[in-house]
């Protein structure tokens, strides 16, 4: 069985590239392109990590992270925040609210990659 991973970012080249790159990795992926739709995607697609954009419309990136970190039955759900804003004060913001990792725009698809595979127990 696969691990399901959830793209949420509002910038379709972003989206195209993750979706792409996450496939041909083997993984079965689904896309929000907004904070509401994340959590509804979240419960119905049951992912078992989200890339989650930061600055999205709707919902931010962290009252996303924040609503997930709320509901108990979602505590084993890793969650990658990915965003242009990587100042201290925003990637101690993520952390804090619960995200398991913080990876700042651009970034290297090699690494990400490595580190969604090391977060969800892959070799």
């Amino acid at each position: 069985m696969s691990k399901r991973i959830l793209i949420v970012d509002d910038e379709p080249n972003i989206v195209i590239s993750l979706e792409f790159l996450m496939k041909k990795e083997g993984f079965e992926v689904a896309v929000a392109t907004d904070g509401e739709e994340a959590l509804a995607q979240v419960a119905g697609f049951n992912p078992d990590l989200v890339l989650l954009d930061v600055m999205m419309p709707k919902k931010s990136g962290f009252e996303v992270c924040e609503a997930l970190r709320a509901d108990p039955s979602r505590a084993g759900l890793q969650i990658v925040m990915l965003t242009a804003k990587g100042r201290d004060t925003e990637v101690a913001k993520g952390l804090a609210i619960g995200a398991d990792a913080y990876v700042t725009k651009p970034f290297s698809t090699k690494e990400l990659l490595a580190r969604v595979k090391e977060m969800l127990g892959i070799a």
